[in-house]
């Protein structure tokens, strides 16, 4: 866990489903934040798990997690692992007052946001949909980037409580404009990372130093996150860490669907993900994304 400083916020009750690798360092920032936090796990030894790191209380249900909470996060799988904590009896819809919010930090898809934001407006809850990018390093330092959804009066409620483990909580329109900006996001990710390990193979076929290189021109109009921090390990042939393949397949598979709905033309991203599910068939498929280089 980072050693970050929050900003002063008035303490709420808050509940956190899904405590995964991004959702576990997510929650431990709200209750350091001074938030009375309640979490719920499928796996419950990771919400128990959780408590002895950070304090707070585990529940057995996302509806028990969800009673007296002014807002629910949520951090999953896919939309059907999200559906399975929001709806149902035990679902966190079930537990939460009129006037809670429900924020969803899943990737998922667009469809599955207005969906559930119709379903809250029904109950009286509002729903934004808040997906996240930074990765897990991020969400450990505290320092996501949030790209949200939703009612704006929701989200100015929900603001201040998500920038404990963020550095910007930025409302882009109605149910779904959160999820849709996260696909914008990973179709520059998969352009990006795919002309980093060509370049980087280039070079390598070159002769060239490759670390000395990519020291030069990631002072130029190069210049990228991905090349900031994968162009060396790609060099190193390190893979074993950060954002897996398997799941940048499912965010592909989304943002395809997406552009198949809206008949945005996506050549590259679609010839990328192909060669994303080579890397899966030759048991790539829990190696970071600048993995791509494999191939070739």
């Amino acid at each position: 866990m980072s050693t970050r400083t929050y900003e002063p916020v008035t303490p709420a009750h808050v509940a956190f489903l899904g405590l995964g690798v991004m959702g576990h360092p997510m929650a431990g920032h709200l209750q350091r934040a001074g938030h009375a936090v309640t979490v719920y796990n499928r796996t419950h030894a990771k919400a128990e798990a959780w408590v002895a790191e950070y304090g707070g209380r585990a529940a057995a249900t996302p509806r028990e997690a969800a009673q007296g909470a002014r807002f629910v996060f949520a951090c999953v799988g896919n939309d059907d692992d999200l559906r399975q904590v929001v709806l149902g009896p035990d679902g966190a819809f079930a537990g939460m007052a009129p006037g809670s919010v429900f924020v969803d930090h899943t990737t998922a898809s667009a469809e599955v946001a207005r969906e559930l934001a119709a379903e809250a407006q029904a109950r009286g809850l509002a729903f934004i949909d808040a997906p996240v990018s930074g990765g897990q390093a991020g969400a450990v330092n505290g320092v996501l980037t949030v790209m949200c959804g939703g009612d704006a009066e929701a989200f100015t409620a929900m603001q201040p409580v998500a920038l404990a483990y963020s550095r910007a909580v930025t409302l882009l329109g109605g149910p779904g404009s959160g999820q849709l900006a996260k696909m914008v996001n990973q179709i520059c990710i998969a352009g990006l990372v795919q002309g980093l390990a060509e370049a980087v193979r280039f070079g390598q076929r070159a002769g060239l130093d490759m670390n000395a290189v990519l020291d030069v021109i990631g002072k130029g109009a190069a210049q990228s996150w991905q090349m900031d921090n994968r162009g060396k390990t790609m060099v190193a042939d390190k893979f074993d860490f950060g954002f897996a393949v398997d799941w940048m397949r499912k965010d592909l598979g989304l943002v395809l669907d997406e552009a198949r709905r809206n008949g945005a033309r996506l050549p590259v991203t679609a010839l990328v993900d192909q060669f994303y599910a080579d890397l899966q068939a030759d048991g790539g498929g829990r190696w970071d994304t600048s993995s791509l280089i494999k191939r070739l």
